[in-house]
C-alpha cells in the first residue's frame, strides 16, 4: 500500500467609527476585558436571550472581506484593532507580517472579539472560513494572559511535558495536524511550544519529543490524548490548563469519539477555571448534550457565523446523480466522466485543470480504486497523478498523499471520509461520490471540498441500483439532477457479447491487481446494504465473473455468509477460507479516522435541545434553537402529505 501512498503520487480597509472605539480601550489586557465588554456585541448571549505554510486557514486568506455592516456592529475587522483590547504584540506581528494576513474573514470578526473576554464560546461555523485562527488566537492570548512570560522566546527553555496550558481536539488526524500547524505560526514570535499527538504515528517518538522539547499547547485526535493521559508513565499533564478547543465537535461525535472526550474531561483539573470552545458546523442534540458537559453554563456566549440567507455551498454547486445499472459500470463510468473532463479542461483553457476526490464508503474501495488508477497511469492511459488516502495507510503515507494532491495542479485523489470535513486542497473542480454515502452530512461535507473561496466546482454522484431508495430518501431537498450523459453507466454487460471500450479497458487493468485487494472489495460492499441483498450478491457475482474476468465469486467463509444472513444467496461459500478477508466487511469503516480501535457511539439526546418549563431558561437549548440546522426542507403535496424533493421524482 506504501507505493500508492507515495510512489503513486506520479484589505478591507478599517472603518473609522470602528477604529475610534476600539482605539479608545485600555492597552493592558486584563483591564481591557471591561472595556471589551462595553462593545456592542457582536453576538447574542445565551444568558440573555436563554504546501505546509498556508494549510489550514490559507482559504480564509481569500475569503471574502468583512461586510461594511459587521463593522458598524462594533467588531474588530482587522487584526490590527485587536492590539488596542490586549492581544500581544508578538501574536499580531505573527499573524500580520509573517502570515500577511489584514482584514478578519467574517467569522474571525465574530468570534474573536467575544473569546477574548474569557467566556466560554460555542459556535457554529463551517470549514474554510478561517475558524482555526478565530479560536487559536484567543487561547494563546489567555494563556499569555495567565503567565505573561510565555510571551518571550525565552520561555521555551522551561517547557515541559507535564505543565501543558492549551489544548486542541480534532477528529481525525490530517485536520490536527493541519492546526498544529498553523498554531507553530503563530507561535512562531512567542516561548509558547507546539506539539501534536495524533493516532498512526509511534507514541514513544512523540513523547521523547515532548519531554524533550516540553509543551505548552497540544493538538490532539480524543483517542491518542485519552491514552496519554491514562498513561500513568506519559508524563502528559496539564494542571494550569487555561483554555481548551474542540473543532468539528459534531463529526467527534459522529465517528464514536464520545467515550474518550468523556474520560479525558475526567483527567482535567477540577480546580482550575479554564475557557472551552467548542466549534461545530451542525449543533445537533448529541453536540448540545456535549456542551453541557464541558461549558459554562452561567458564562458561556453562543457564536453564530452562519448568516441566515447565506447560500451555502451544496446548494450553488451544481450536482449530478448517475444511476448506474450495476456495479460493474461504476469504474468504466468514472474513467469515461474523467477522461471527458481532463480533455475538456485541455481544450479550453478559461475552465480550469482537472483536479477531483473521488470517494468511496470503504477503505478496500478506495484500495482497490487506487490500484486501478495506478494502473491505468501507468499504462499511459490516464496521463495525470492519481492519489489515494485511507485509514489502513500510515500516517506519513497519509500526509504525503496529501501535500502532493494539495499542490499538485490536477489529479485524482481517491478517499474515505477521513478527507471530507476541515481539509484544505485548493481547486478542487470534482467531487465525485461512489454509492449512496452514510448520512446526509457526509454528503454535503465531501461537497464542501470543491467550490471553496467561491471557486466553481461540480458534484457527481454514482449510485448502484441496490442503493437508489436509500439515497433517494438520504438526500432528499438537495439539487441533484440527474445525469444520462455517460454511455457506460447503463450497460447490460449480460446482454452485449463484447464489453465496451472501458469495460474491457478496466477489465484488463483489474488482471494486474492482487486478488486479495479484488475479494476485500468485494466484501466490504455488503456492510452498508440493509436490504436487496441477495440482489447484490447476483450483482457482484456478475462484475467479478464479467467485470473482472474471473471463472467463480471469491470466496467467502460459511460463518462469515451466516453471519451476513445470506446462507442460501447465490455466494460462493467455502468451508475454512479465512476470515481475514472480511475485516473490512462493513461501510464506514474509516468513520474512526483511523485513530482509534474502538467506540462508543451511544447518543445521549435526553435533554438535549429540550427547554424545561417548570425551571429556569435553558441556555442550551436556547442554543439548539437559534443554530442554524441543515436537513431536508419540509415538501408538502396539494393534499398536504409529505413527499419528496430534488431528484427523487426524478429516478
Amino acid at each position: 500500500m506504501f507505493r500508492y501512498g507515495v510512489r503513486r503520487c506520479g484589505s478591507l480597509a478599517r472603518t473609522a467609527a470602528s477604529s475610534a472605539m476600539l482605539l479608545s480601550a485600555r492597552s493592558a489586557f486584563p483591564a481591557a476585558r471591561s472595556a471589551a465588554s462595553t462593545l456592542p456585541r457582536p453576538v447574542a448571549s445565551l444568558k440573555s436571550f436563554a504546501s505546509l505554510n498556508r494549510l489550514y486557514s490559507s482559504e480564509a486568506a481569500a475569503a471574502e472581506t468583512v461586510a461594511p455592516e459587521t463593522a458598524a456592529t462594533g467588531e474588530a475587522t482587522s487584526f490590527q484593532d485587536l492590539e488596542a483590547i490586549g492581544v500581544h504584540r508578538n501574536l499580531l506581528d505573527a499573524i500580520i507580517k509573517d502570515m500577511g494576513y489584514d482584514s478578519m474573514t467574517p467569522v474571525q470578526a465574530k468570534a474573536i472579539t467575544p473569546a477574548l473576554k474569557g467566556t466560554d464560546i460555542v459556535a457554529q461555523a463551517k470549514t474554510g472560513t478561517g475558524k482555526t485562527i478565530a479560536f487559536l488566537l484567543p487561547l494563546l492570548q489567555r494563556m499569555i494572559e495567565e503567565d505573561p512570560t510565555l510571551a518571550s522566546r525565552k520561555a521555551s527553555r522551561n517547557a515541559s511535558s507535564d505543565d501543558i496550558r492549551g489544548i486542541v481536539l480534532s477528529p481525525t488526524r490530517e485536520l490536527a495536524e493541519q492546526i498544529a500547524t498553523e498554531a507553530k505560526r503563530l507561535c512562531s514570535r512567542t516561548g509558547l511550544v507546539v506539539q501534536s499527538a495524533v493516532g498512526g504515528t509511534q507514541k514513544s517518538a512523540m513523547l521523547r519529543q515532548t519531554r524533550r522539547q516540553g509543551c505548552h499547547l497540544l493538538v490532539a485526535t480524543p483517542g491518542r490524548l485519552n491514552d496519554l493521559l491514562e498513561d500513568p508513565n506519559s508524563g502528559i499533564d496539564a494542571p494550569n490548563l487555561a483554555a481548551l478547543v474542540l473543532d468539528e465537535a459534531d463529526r467527534m461525535l459522529d465517528v464514536g469519539f464520545e467515550r474518550e472526550l468523556n474520560s479525558i474531561q475526567s483527567y482535567l483539573p477540577k480546580d482550575k477555571v479554564r475557557q472551552t470552545m467548542l466549534v461545530s458546523a451542525t449543533i445537533p442534540d448529541n453536540v448540545i448534550q456535549l456542551a453541557r458537559k464541558l461549558v459554562r453554563p452561567d458564562d458561556f456566549e453562543f457564536v453564530q457565523t452562519i448568516p441566515e440567507h447565506e447560500t451555502l455551498t451544496h446548494d450553488r454547486i451544481p450536482q449530478h446523480v448517475v444511476t448506474v445499472s450495476s456495479w460493474a459500470n461504476v469504474f468504466p463510468s468514472l474513467y469515461e466522466l474523467i477522461d471527458r473532463e481532463v480533455a475538456a479542461a485541455k481544450a479550453d483553457h478559461t475552465i480550469p485543470p482537472f483536479k477531483a476526490i473521488v470517494y468511496l464508503n470503504t477503505t478496500s474501495m478506495v484500495e482497490l480504486a487506487g490500484e486501478i488508477g495506478f494502473q491505468r497511469r501507468k499504462s499511459g492511459q490516464l496521463r495525470i497523478p492519481t492519489f489515494a488516502i485511507q485509514s489502513q495507510l500510515s500516517q506519513f503515507q497519509r500526509t504525503k498523499a496529501a501535500d502532493m494532491f494539495r499542490n499538485s495542479k490536477s489529479g485524482i485523489l481517491f478517499s474515505s471520509d477521513v478527507t471530507a470535513r476541515g481539509m484544505d486542497f485548493p481547486n478542487v473542480t470534482h467531487v465525485i461520490q461512489v454509492d449512496a454515502p452514510r448520512e446526509r452530512e457526509s454528503y454535503i461535507h465531501r461537497l464542501g471540498r470543491t467550490g471553496r473561496q467561491n471557486k466553481s466546482g461540480e458534484g457527481w454522484l454514482f449510485v448502484p441500483p441496490m442503493s437508489a431508495s436509500t439515497a433517494r430518501k438520504l438526500l432528499r431537498g438537495l439539487p441533484l439532477k440527474p445525469n444520462k450523459s455517460l454511455e457506460h453507466a447503463e450497460v447490460d454487460i449480460n446482454a452485449v457479447e463484447e464489453l465496451p471500450a472501458y469495460h474491457e479497458e478496466v477489465k484488463s487493468l483489474i488482471q494486474a491487481i492482487p486478488r486479495k485487494i479484488m475479494a476485500s472489495a468485494y466484501t466490504s460492499l455488503f456492510g452498508g446494504q440493509l436490504s436487496d441483498r441477495e440482489d447484490l450478491v447476483e450483482d457482484l457475482n456478475d462484475w467479478a465473473i464479467k467485470g473482472w474476468g474471473w471463472s467463480e465469486p471469491p470466496a467467502v467463509s460459511s460463518s462469515w455468509a451466516r453471519n451476513q444472513g445470506l446462507t442460501r444467496s447465490g455466494l460462493n461459500i467455502q468451508d475454512g477460507h479465512s476470515d481475514r478477508m472480511h475485516r473490512d466487511d462493513r461501510r464506514g469503516d474509516d468513520r474512526r479516522g483511523g485513530d482509534r480501535r474502538g467506540g462508543d457511539r451511544r447518543d445521549d439526546r435526553r435533554g438535549g435541545g429540550r427547554f424545561d418549563r417548570r425551571g429556569p431558561p435553558d441556555p442550551f437549548a436556547e442554543m439548539g434553537r437559534n443554530a442554524r440546522r441543515d436537513g431536508p426542507p419540509p415538501m408538502r403535496s396539494r393534499g398536504g402529505g409529505r413527499r419528496g424533493g430534488g431528484f427523487e421524482s426524478s429516478w
